[in-house]
């Protein structure tokens, strides 16, 4: 699975800290996320879409080998 989660975060001017306090976890969840190390849970994946106002499928996207 791949993620625009580190574009997303440039075009509000955030850092991984600034998000990683929104949603509840550490930033260093939040740079394994971009670094494609780890897939975050349902939960995760809904309450970063929530910051960006954006749907999740449209920051998270699915490859064909997923």
């Amino acid at each position: 699975m791949k993620n625009s989660l580190r574009v997303e975060r440039a075009i509000k001017n955030m850092t991984q800290g600034e998000l990683a306090e929104l949603i509840g976890v550490s930033r260093q969840t939040i740079n394994t996320i971009e670094s494609n190390k780890y897939v975050p849970s349902t939960v995760l994946a809904l309450k970063i879409a929530r910051v960006f106002e954006k749907p999740v499928e449209v920051i998270f996207l699915l490859e064909e080998e997923d």
